[in-house]
């Protein structure tokens, strides 16, 4: 594995033993299941932006579309409307931005105003996908999903699921390699939430160093506020930051490389408190 990501026009160091790296959701949506509409405003997501940055946040993943179970597909129109801007307004910011997008006309258009990397649910698997990242230099993170956003917690199914997430992420890091993609701009998520049961979630949570080391690749996980962290505590989802901060020092034991969080800072500080004790 290499000892950095290769993200735009970052490169973010990862070294064994350091803390992950954090990225900070920003929602640009009305209905997304955590924080639905709160940063909706243009001026309320950049404030937002602005306390994950001054909290110490190592990159900032822009997200124009719900994908809660059971969400509907957003017009690509609708999503650039409430992505754009905030590429725009935020590029200079100092950190790396990622679009959390599955629709390769929205990668385009971000990556061209000038975002750093893409978060791709659907793992660069729409039409098109593919090529609209892979003459770029921007990070890739290549995520599992079972079915889709509509349907995924319907019934979902696996015989091995650490095995049949790891061979669905090797062929998607295949098709972006055989592309020219470099492996230094690939991370892998394995879809926490995304067609998954909470015995799926809990066995791959269980697993990050052995996805990782199967695929020689960073493992990004997206665990904070999900409905599994609800099952554990039967929380509802405003009440989860206590079941987050564990999963994501969970995740991080296990060997997780980056962190995908809403709480930036009670993360940080977290991460730093257990780091401290451990080593």
């Amino acid at each position: 594995m290499e000892n950095y990501f290769q993200c735009g026009r970052y490169r973010l160091p990862l070294r064994q033993g350091a803390r992950p790296l954090v990225m900070g959701v920003l929602n640009a949506t009305p209905d997304s299941f955590s924080d639905g509409g709160q940063y909706h405003a243009l001026e309320a997501a950049l404030s937002h932006a602005e306390q994950m940055i001054a909290d110490g946040v190592d990159i900032i993943d822009i997200g124009g579309e719900t994908t809660r179970p059971g969400a509907k597909m957003l017009p690509v129109e609708e999503e650039l409307q409430r992505v754009m801007p905030l590429v725009h307004a935020l590029r200079d910011c100092g950190r790396p931005l990622s679009i959390d997008t599955y629709k390769p006309q929205v990668m385009l258009e971000a990556l061209a105003a000038g975002a750093d990397m893409i978060n791709d649910i659907n793992g660069f698997r729409a039409e098109g996908a593919v090529e609209a990242v892979k003459d770029s230099d921007c990070g890739l993170c290549v995520m599992h999903m079972q079915n889709q956003p509509q349907n995924m917690q319907d019934n979902p199914q696996y015989t091995n699921t650490v095995a049949e997430v790891i061979c669905f992420l090797a062929e998607r890091v295949a098709a972006l390699q055989a592309a020219g993609v470099s492996r230094s701009r690939i991370c892998i998520d394995p879809g926490f939430g995304f067609g998954k049961t909470l015995p799926h979630n809990l066995a791959l949570l269980r697993s990050i160093s052995a996805m990782q080391e199967a695929l020689d690749l960073p493992l990004l996980a997206g665990i904070s506020r999900k409905s599994m962290l609800g099952a554990i505590t039967g929380q509802p989802v405003e009440k989860r930051l206590a079941g987050s901060l564990a999963a994501a020092l969970a995740a991080t034991a296990n060997g997780a490389r980056i962190v995908r969080v809403h709480d930036v800072a009670e993360t940080i500080d977290a991460l730093a408190v257990w780091q401290a004790a451990t080593q």
